[in-house]
This record gives C-alpha cells, structure tokens and sequence, in this order.
C-alpha cells in the first residue's frame, strides 16, 4: 500500500483575483530553493484516521491555524515515487504574522553528529494563480489547476 499526504489548499480572493496559501518546507535542503519548491500544507497519515482529518490537523500543525471547512475534495495526486496525496480546497483568509510551525531534529551537515532544530515549514505566502503555478512543486501543480477549473 503506498504512504499517503493528507492537505489543504486554501484560497482567497483579493481584489477580484483569487489567491492561494502555500507553505514553503523548513531545513537546510530547500533553504535556497524557491521556484518549485512550495507546497499546500500537508503531511503523511495512516488509516484508520479519516483523510480530511489528518488535513486538518497536518494544516495546524504546519501553519498555527485551524481550519474549519467547508471543505472540497480534489482528484487525489500520485507522486513519482508512489505516495498519493489526498487534498481538499476551502476558502478561507489566514493572516500571515500569526504563522507558526511544528519543528523537527536533522542530523546536519550528515554524519556530522551535531543534530539540529528545524521548522517544518520556515515561510508561507499568498500567491496569485500564475505565480502559485510556478512556485509549487511540480508534482503538486494538478491540485492548483483542478482549483483553476472548479473556480472557472
């Protein structure tokens, strides 16, 4: 059975063009990377928990906000090394100086002995559709263009 992502990709509309909130992912491998390299808020889950619910509590986890729906599935997205990732889309606006993320412990530099402390997700960001596009990594692009078209 392949390991399964569970997240939320909200958006918002600002000024007649809508937005989307992504994350971009803490530690040092994507610390100088940038186009490509964001992310909606997500995390792996194990059955029996419900999808939607390991979403939200992934989006807590990463961001300090709870979201409370409603709530649109999106097609599930099969990445090339076989984990799928389950995602829904909510409208919702999120203020950014209330970001906060759950941490975790890398060996760093490897084999180094020195362990250190990591935010899951280190920036997050509202983006307009054509620069989310280019941003996100480009597994994830599927679930922005569902959204394009469900919005359309």
């Amino acid at each position: 059975m392949p390991k399964r992502s569970a997240g939320i990709l909200p958006y918002r509309f600002r000024d007649g063009a809508c937005e989307v909130f992504l994350v971009h992912p803490g530690g040092p491998f994507w610390a100088h990377k940038d186009w490509g390299a964001w992310s909606i808020a997500k995390g792996e889950y194990q059955p029996p928990e419900p999808a939607l619910q390991a979403a939200v509590r992934e989006f807590d986890e990463e961001t300090g906000h709870r979201l409370g729906g409603p709530f649109r599935a999106l097609t599930p997205v099969r990445l090339a090394g076989g984990k799928v990732i389950d995602a829904w889309i909510t409208e919702a606006d999120r203020d950014l100086a209330t970001f906060k993320s759950n941490t975790f412990e890398l060996e760093y530099p490897k084999g180094s002995g020195v362990t250190r402390t990591y935010p899951e997700v280190d920036r997050v960001a509202w983006f307009d559709l054509d620069t989310a596009l280019r941003k996100i990594h480009a597994s994830q692009a599927p679930l922005l263009q569902e959204l394009i078209r469900l919005l359309a």
